[in-house]
Parts: structure tokens; sequence; C-alpha cells
């Protein structure tokens, strides 16, 4: 009885293991949201358990023609794609522009900022007049809507205007609500600034 019992205990952590450390597509690092220190920053916990599971950064099986080092967003399904070798990619759940704000185009990373200035745009600014206050420029920190890290896409005529950032509103994710820039949770965009390479291409679909 005891030899059942303790198969059975053996059985049920194995279980347990698989099922917080991978999906059908690869290694899944919900582990990864803790409270950390940052540049000076204490970066708060994530409560993971009340995101969707498939928002948690990934690592999934991912067919591509692109080359490693690629960005692909999925905005009709929320998905950020970092491309790696061997058909794989890291996968991060994201937020994308609302209603009226959506776009799709090839861009690149110009530009990569630790804890960024947010300047809010003209056009915001008029429809949100108490954004006045940041015309000349919020500075980085813990409520900054660019959060921990910003990457800053170019098309061949300039600046998008668009950037891939993090944010504090971790509930975001999964949801349509920002004016067209990409969101990630803040330990996910410190997670994909390191892998990302200025001059890296960006494809939003």
């Amino acid at each position: 009885m005891m030899r059942v019992k303790t198969i059975l205990a053996v059985a049920a952590i194995a279980l347990s293991t698989a099922l917080a450390g991978c999906t059908t597509g690869g290694t899944l690092f919900s582990s990864d949201y803790s409270a950390r220190k940052d540049l000076g920053y204490q970066l708060p916990a994530i409560p993971i358990g009340q995101v969707p599971q498939k928002y948690h950064r990934q690592i999934v099986r991912y067919d591509s023609k692109e080359a490693p080092g690629t960005i692909i967003v999925d905005t009709r399904e929320k998905f950020l794609y970092y491309t790696l070798a061997d058909g794989k990619a890291v996968r991060y759940g994201i937020g994308v522009g609302r209603e009226g704000f959506e776009w799709k185009g090839t861009t690149r990373v110009a530009m990569k900022r630790e804890w960024p200035t947010w300047t809010p745009p003209a056009p915001m600014i008029r429809r949100q007049p108490e954004l006045k206050k940041w015309a000349g420029g919020m500075p980085g920190g813990l409520t900054n809507p660019l959060g921990a890290r910003a990457m800053y896409l170019y098309f061949k005529s300039g600046d998008s205007g668009y950037r891939l950032h993090g944010t504090p509103e971790w509930k975001s994710i999964g949801r349509a609500m920002s004016s067209g820039c990409i969101r990630l949770m803040n330990q996910d965009v410190i997670d994909l600034y390191e892998r990302v390479k200025v001059g890296a291409k960006v494809i939003v679909k």
C-alpha cells in the first residue's frame, strides 16, 4: 500500500511540474514575474495567476521564413514572437491598439531605451487635455506608460510614432486598448529588450 501511495505521489509531482514548466509547444516561464530590482527601481511582482496562461512568456514551435531575431506581432491573437533558430520563437502576450488605432506594416527597431521618458503626442493631448503637463516629457518610472523598456519603431520614411514597450497595466495584456503601440508586461519587455538588436525587423500583422 505504501509503495502505491509513493508511486502516486511521484506521478502527481511529475504532472504538476510538467504543467508548470511546459506547454504543447515548449517551455513556459510563469515563474519569472516576481518582484525585482531594476536599474534603481523596485519593479513589483505581477500576479501572473490572474493572466491567462497563453499570455505567459514561453518558447513555442513557430515556423517562419524570417531570419532569427525578427519580431512578428500578431495583433489578432495578441502575441508577439521573437524568432529563434530551428523553427522556434519566444512568444509574449501583448496589448494592442484599440479600435481606430490599429495598424499593420513592416518596421525596424531604430532605438532602445531603459526606463524611457514618455512624451504624449499632440493629438493625444488634444483628446486628453489633462496630459498637457507632460508635453515636455514624463520622466521614466513605475507609473510611466512606457514601462521599464521601450523599442522605437521606424519606417523607411522615419519615426512611425509606435513603440514596443512595457506597461504597469498588466491587466491590459490580451486586450485592444492602446493608441497603437504594442505593450508587454514589464518583466517580459525586459526579457525582449535583452534579445533584440537595434536594426531588427518588426512585422506587425
